[in-house]
């Protein structure tokens, strides 16, 4: 067992409470749960072909049987797999004893029967990846989501100033500057409910050439959609040894989307928080800073923005290097597949935090309106559209020329109103316009939220 104390991996140390939920999908023994399913179910399949006469189909008990050899899989159970491993120097192959420990002996022959080592790899990294994002990642993002939503609506009439390059621009909502978050997470989270991976289960080189040598009469093809379908997988037909992974990448590219827009938020966050808009609610006895008390640094979300940048990396690597085989396979595929769990906890530390920091955040409403009040040069948008509406020639280079790098009060704003001619119902919609309420549709845009 791993000790926390002394491991080297955070994840598996300091980290190790935040992701132990993912122990069931990505650790050794998630490996040997997999792979002893799918050779199980593969052995159920072998005997429902009817073409296959030495082996006789298993009745509904004896299903039930050999497939709680893998729901009942343990600790124990995988440490005899790893014993017979340390004489197989095969990972594989010490699955396929171990059943074979666990099964009669007419049953031996069965198992793996026609496989190549990828054929069950393969399926079983699969899984692990499907499963692992079902039942842990994905309720990690959507509670993140979720959180963002709600801050959306609560703050949809909460006006502020917009920054581009840095600089103020037009005023905003601070509801709508959540909501992009949230619908851009929103169609991510569509994306990886609705991507398919595949699977493959063709023997050697994905000829099943064994398969067919031995029952020729047997439609191998359709067998194997039927089995990687029933696996919860889509069938690759054309493949090597390997399944080109290619499926795999795609979904690995999904969670850097998703990382990068978390990654866009934290930062936004973060500097919100620097610009004084955000504070954050104290904790009783916690440091910010070893040297000045007075700090309450925005840990959550630096922590979030380092451990996504540190998953982006991981699935970056597994998604450039899984499709790239020499010929029809080398090992530089099955040694970094088995960190495609790295990533995963990475991110799911991230989203955990995002949640914490989004919890302790508060909103100084007296720093925002001050913010407004201090630039209603972010009005001339307004005027000179008003103006071009109104046929005047120059208006951009009117409205340039009395605010660009200058200090513009309200007095100066509506002086040069007054001073313009246009109708007086328009002149007076410019007059009634302030910072905190030319907000455009930024409330309403809320609403539009998935």
């Amino acid at each position: 067992m791993v000790n926390p104390l002394t491991s080297i991996s955070p994840l598996d140390g300091r980290y190790n409470k935040a992701v132990e939920e993912l122990t069931e999908y990505f650790s050794e023994p998630a490996l040997m749960y997999y792979r002893i399913k799918v050779e199980i179910e593969y052995l159920i399949a072998l005997g429902d072909e009817k073409g296959i006469k030495e082996l006789p189909a298993f009745s509904k008990t004896e299903q039930v049987k050999l497939r709680n050899i893998y729901k009942n899989f343990n600790s124990t159970a995988a440490q005899k797999v790893k014993d017979i491993e340390e004489i197989t120097n095969h990972d594989v192959k010490a699955v396929e004893y171990y059943l074979q420990g666990r099964l009669k002996k007419s049953l031996h022959p069965w198992i793996h029967f026609a496989l190549t080592s990828e054929d069950v790899n393969n399926l079983s990294y699969s899984l692990m990846w499907q499963d692992g994002l079902n039942q842990v990642y994905l309720p990690a993002l959507k509670t993140v989501n979720k959180e963002l939503k709600k801050l959306a609506r609560k703050y949809k009439n909460v006006s502020m100033l917009a920054l581009t390059h840095g600089q103020p621009a037009t005023p905003t909502s601070l509801g709508k500057e959540f909501a992009v978050f949230a619908g851009r997470l929103q169609r991510q989270l569509q994306h990886i409910k609705s991507h398919r991976l595949l699977g493959k289960l063709s023997g050697a080189t994905g000829t099943w050439a064994a398969h067919v040598t031995a029952y020729p009469n047997i439609n191998w093809i359709s067998f194997s959609k039927r089995f990687v379908k029933s696996l919860g997988l889509e069938p690759n037909l054309i493949t090597t040894q390997i399944e080109s992974n290619d499926s795999l990448a795609e979904s690995y590219h999904n969670l850097i989307r998703v990382n990068t827009i978390l990654l866009d938020f934290c930062r936004d966050i973060w500097l919100y928080i620097s610009r004084g808009v955000f504070g954050q609610k104290t904790k009783s006895g916690e440091v910010g800073s070893s040297t000045m008390p007075h700090k309450v640094n925005p840990i959550q979300f630096e922590n979030a923005e380092g451990n996504l940048g540190i998953a982006n990396a991981y699935l970056s690597h597994l998604a450039q290097t899984l499709p790239v085989s020499r010929m029809q396979r080398d090992l530089s595929g099955s040694t970094i597949i088995r960190n495609q769990g790295v990533p995963v906890a990475h991110s799911l530390l991230a989203c955990k935090n995002i949640v914490k920091g989004i919890d302790r955040l508060t909103v100084n409403r007296k720093k925002i309106r001050e913010e407004l009040d201090n630039h209603w040069e972010v009005l001339a948008e307004a005027i000179q559209t008003t103006l071009r509406k109104s046929g005047d020639r120059l208006p951009y280079e009117r409205l340039k020329n009395l605010t660009r790098g200058q200090k513009i009060t309200q007095e100066d704003i509506q002086a040069f109103v007054q001073s313009l001619d246009l109708p007086k119902k328009e002149k007076q919609t410019l007059l009634d316009l302030t910072p905190e309420n030319y907000t455009g549709l930024a409330a309403r845009i809320v609403e539009e939220m998935p």
